[in-house]
């Protein structure tokens, strides 16, 4: 119960806002996923699938009365070098190499073969 005795408005542990992303191989961008950001969560037949990367929640629901609808997600990782290398070897296309931007992030940018492109970054310094 949030305060004041009322239920929450939204799931327990989640975020306000979750991108969705449409697409006709749920399963297939569940696994790329999983393999390039280690995200958490697995594939759901009858609902969106749950994907976790880090503490951000990304909903991957099939397409029935809905058509494919891609993202463009900036994702912060560790290491944007090794995670653009993973991404290219499950199959990604390089759109932006690594990179030192001169806000204090290492940037590259990947589009997956379901047409998300994810821009993949580590922050090397301090800055907003």
């Amino acid at each position: 119960m949030a305060k004041g005795g009322r239920q929450s408005f939204k799931p327990a542990g989640w975020p306000t806002v979750a991108p969705r992303i449409f697409t006709s191989d749920v399963r297939g961008l569940v696994a790329f996923m999983t393999r390039v950001f280690d995200a958490k969560g697995a594939y759901q037949r009858e609902r969106p699938s749950e994907m976790w990367i880090g503490e951000s929640l990304i909903l991957v629901g099939g397409v029935t009365e809905r058509r494919p609808m891609a993202a463009f997600l900036y994702v912060y990782v560790s290491d944007a070098d090794a995670i653009y290398e993973r991404a290219i070897k499950s199959g990604a296309e390089s759109l932006e190499a690594p990179l030192d931007t001169p806000y204090g992030d290492r940037r590259c940018m990947v589009k997956d073969d379901w047409g998300n492109t994810w821009q993949i970054a580590t922050r090397q310094e301090k800055g907003r």
